[in-house]
């Protein structure tokens, strides 16, 4: 089943739901601001973005440029911080299967449906 990673105050995200929408496929919305990935999961999306971590960061967020711009991470570092503040994490996620995709601009989530 396609599963998004959803932020319904993201006008991205949320045109990313209506492509599922229109596209009649079944799908499970997951809002990640509320019921938050693990550190596991993260790292699945991640291997199934095909990305490294610091590339999954909103880098413009207020938080990232306040506490971490400039700083040297691990990515297991990045990890935690997106975890510690999940407003970091880039949206949406659409994974389907053993395909994920930043939905940014969301026409991209049409490449995986």
């Amino acid at each position: 089943m396609i599963k998004i990673y959803h932020n319904p105050r993201c006008s991205k995200s949320r045109e990313g739901v209506k492509i599922l929408e229109n596209s009649k496929q079944e799908f499970e919305t997951i809002l990640y601001l509320v019921d938050l990935p693990s550190e596991d999961e993260l790292k699945e999306i991640i291997d199934l973005l095909k990305i490294s971590p610091i590339e999954l960061v909103r880098k413009n967020e207020k938080i990232w440029k306040d506490n971490y711009k400039g700083v040297q991470l691990s990515d297991s570092e990045i990890i935690k911080v997106m975890i510690k503040n999940p407003r970091l994490i880039e949206r949406p996620i659409v994974i389907n299967h053993k395909k994920a995709i930043i939905g940014r601009p969301p026409a991209n989530i049409l490449s995986i449906i």
